[in-house]
């Protein structure tokens, strides 16, 4: 388990990040009281130690024309046999925003989105319930989104605990 010391000025940088990945060191710098070399030396690090995994630009489906998002519920008939073709499957369909492994009366959750109900019909009956081994499926439509974020809560850091990666809060 490697270990990486996270202090205060990384936490307000990884909030300001998180709010916009794309503001540059100067402008972190000045948010977090930072220069902007010691910035840029925090953020190699923080994306040398996988903290920060990758950035990426956060698209309005709406505006693009996909309307309809909706929660599905994936039951395999053979489970354990055919997961991981499954998997593998729900990999390449792009409708698929994400996949989890649960517990409970389904397999898997998936977030799928689509432009409309008909294309979402076409989806399920064309593509998902044609999978290895999907022996149901239950979904639930959105009617409005009320909270959709990808920021991750930072306040457990100065409460640390043990993960992977440990972080240690200076």
């Amino acid at each position: 388990m490697s270990t990486i010391t996270i202090d205060s000025y990384d936490i307000n940088l990884l909030t300001a990040l998180q709010r916009d990945g794309k503001a540059t060191n100067s402008a972190l710098g000045e948010k977090i009281h930072l220069s902007t070399s010691q910035v840029s030396r925090r953020v190699q690090r923080l994306e040398e130690t996988k903290v920060i995994s990758h950035y990426v630009a956060v698209l309005n489906p709406e505006v693009i024309g996909l309307g309809v998002s909706a929660f599905t519920h994936v039951t395999l008939g053979r489970q354990s046999e055919h997961a991981a073709l499954f998997e593998k499957a729900v990999m390449d369909l792009p409708e698929v925003l994400e996949c989890h492994s649960v517990t409970g009366e389904a397999d898997y959750i998936l977030r799928i989105t689509a432009p409309d109900l008909t294309a979402f019909s076409d989806f399920m009956e064309k593509k998902l319930l044609r999978l290895p081994s999907v022996a149901s499926v239950k979904s639930i439509v959105t009617l409005k989104t009320i909270k959709q974020t990808s920021s991750l809560p930072l306040e457990h850091i100065a409460q640390p605990r043990p993960v992977k990666t440990q972080i240690v809060f200076a």
